[in-house]
């Protein structure tokens, strides 16, 4: 069976003039600063105009732990967001922008799928509105200033051994994790080893997307913790002077961005963490603003919901006051199979026990997010291949968890595709939120790892260095106790080990080393042998990813 690429669905597809959509919305073209036809962002003087307006009901798309098999979570997040618009709801999607990097390793693409997507598709997951280029520049301008401030003389007193700030880039490199600098001589400043970490791991990106405006910006920024002295001092990006510059060069890259779903539906797209190895959701000052203007709001946390849903309840909600009403989790009948054991070249046969055999992981994930009172509804992302069968396995085992599972084909039919998840999803959010986060802020900062590791990893023990435990109790001493954890593991596994599918039991989590993100405000927890600075697979998309000969862009999905 032959299928459109949904770069071709998305290349067909009739879009409007970004000020039509805009105007839906009601905001003025004067408030809109267009990039092209089709994308525009949001003045900070119309968001601040909305203070007062009531909030509408905000929605959860999350997942099972994503497989090769996929899962679809952005394409469900756009299709629900236009089966709400099609059933007669004012509904907007908030999504995250997409890193270069995974589009040119593995993925090549994050703007939904099919006929379920967000665009212009190639822009976004190009340089779309240049945000990513302005983050990378703020956080390797402060870089630059350290090395600077140590050259012309140290007044600070900053041990070089002690700075803690490295450079990013906005790609997978992995010869750039561990490197020295300033070599070749006098001139060049004092050789110390650092490294880079990929622009979405950066806390200038945590950073843009949890602050609520410029000033907040700012102050955020100069809490930064770049390095400390021999005694020990914390010094601040603010006793660089760095903070000032770098708002400056946040400025734009601070105003959400706003395009369109294929079915003409406003999304809006801004901000990228990646969810593995920082907190995973997109901006505050996006999911905020589409909350003053839409009666739904329907956004994303990325991978699996161990991962991207744990980190939106207990730091994007609780930094932000936001009180989501329901929750999505996606799952497919293929990664059933393939948590049942199936090989990937075998999917497309029908294997009714297999599927019974995944289905715990999904069920890890329903019990998971129920515990922080949200209510929740499975949407089965529609694959051809499926049975009749196999979907009501899925279905039969979710119902004994307590849920439903609803079968959704937005991929070949769009909003149309989606409804019956929609009218659900407008039932569930009409009951009383009884959302909380996981842990109180008053909980040491090791207790709040063990508490994330048993409880939603189902983890026996965490495992971590004297040294570790000692830096967490050094950071509570000095007032950062109150923060929230964000972990970084691998997101194919509830287990460190990406090989580990299903729904283990008794095993640890190896905490290898932790970081102040003071300005962001939390601490990362670094376990088992995930990267800050991911590297390409051995056949990266980039290979597939040209130009042909109309000009149009091939392989990017």
């Amino acid at each position: 069976m032959a299928f459109k690429t949904d770069i071709e669905i998305a290349r067909e597809a009739t879009k409007k003039p970004i000020m039509e959509i805009g105007a839906r919305l009601g905001i003025p073209a004067e408030h809109l600063l267009p990039y092209g036809h089709d994308k525009a962002k949001v003045s900070q003087a119309f968001i601040k105009s909305l203070a007062g307006r009531p909030d509408g009901k905000l929605i959860l798309v999350t997942a099972i732990n994503p497989t090769p098999a996929g899962e679809g979570k952005t394409t469900t997040t756009v299709g629900l967001g236009d089966g709400l618009n099609r059933i007669g709801k004012k509904a907007v999607v908030c999504i995250r922008e997409a890193s270069l990097g995974p589009n040119f390793g593995m993925k090549g693409g994050a703007a939904g799928g099919g006929y379920s997507q967000v665009i212009p598709m190639e822009e976004m997951n190009l340089h779309f509105t240049g945000d990513f280029h302005a983050i990378t520049s703020a956080h390797n301008l402060l870089s630059a200033m350290i090395d600077n401030h140590v050259y012309w003389g140290n007044a600070l007193d900053i041990d070089q051994r002690r700075v803690m700030w490295r450079r990013v880039m906005d790609m997978n490199d992995r010869a750039l994790r561990d490197i020295v600098v300033s070599l070749g001589g006098v001139s060049n400043g004092f050789p110390r080893q650092t490294g880079f970490d990929i622009t979405v791991a950066s806390e200038v990106m945590a950073i843009l997307c949890l602050s609520n405006d410029l000033e907040d910006l700012q102050s955020r920024l100069g809490n930064i913790v770049v390095a400390y002295t021999r005694d020990k001092k914390a010094i601040y990006c603010r006793d660089i002077k760095a903070d000032g510059a770098m708002t400056v060069l946040l400025k734009d890259a601070m105003q959400p961005n706003l395009v369109q779903t294929l079915e003409n539906n406003p999304a809006f797209v801004h901000g990228g963490p990646f969810a593995n190895i920082a907190h995973g959701c997109n901006s505050v000052i996006a999911t905020k603003t589409a909350l003053k203007l839409g009666e739904y709001v329907v956004t994303e946390a990325g991978f699996g919901a161990d991962l991207g849903a744990e980190k939106f309840f207990d730091i994007k909600c609780r930094k932000a006051g936001l009180k989501p009403s329901a929750a999505v989790i996606v799952a497919t009948v293929r990664a059933m199979k393939m948590n049942g054991g199936v090989a990937k070249a075998d999917l497309g046969a029908e294997n009714v026990e297999a599927v019974k055999k995944g289905c715990p992981n999904l069920g890890r994930h329903i019990g998971n997010v129920k515990s922080f009172g949200v209510p929740v509804v499975v949407a089965i992302n529609h694959f051809y291949s499926d049975t009749d069968a196999e979907i009501a396995a899925v279905k039969a085992y979710v119902a004994a968890q307590g849920a439903e599972a609803i079968l959704c084909k937005h991929w070949a039919l769009g909003g149309a595709g989606i409804e019956e998840l929609a009218h659900k999803i407008v039932a569930m959010a009409e009951a009383p939120s009884n959302f909380a986060p996981l842990y109180p802020d008053e909980m040491p900062l090791f207790q709040k790892i063990e508490t994330i590791a048993k409880r939603i990893y189902h983890a026996d023990e965490v495992l971590a260095d004297k040294s570790v435990r000692d830096q967490l109790k050094a950071w509570e001493a000095a007032g950062y106790g109150h923060l929230p954890i964000c972990i970084a593991k691998t997101q194919y596994s509830f287990t460190t080990d990406p090989a580990v599918r299903g729904a283990p039991v008794g095993h640890s989590v190896p905490v290898r080393e932790v970081r102040l993100s003071a300005g962001a405000g939390f601490v990362v927890a670094i376990c088992g042998e995930i990267m800050t600075m991911p590297g390409l697979p051995r056949v990266p998309s980039a290979e597939v990813i040209r130009l042909n000969a109309d000009g149009n862009v091939e392989g990017l999905f």
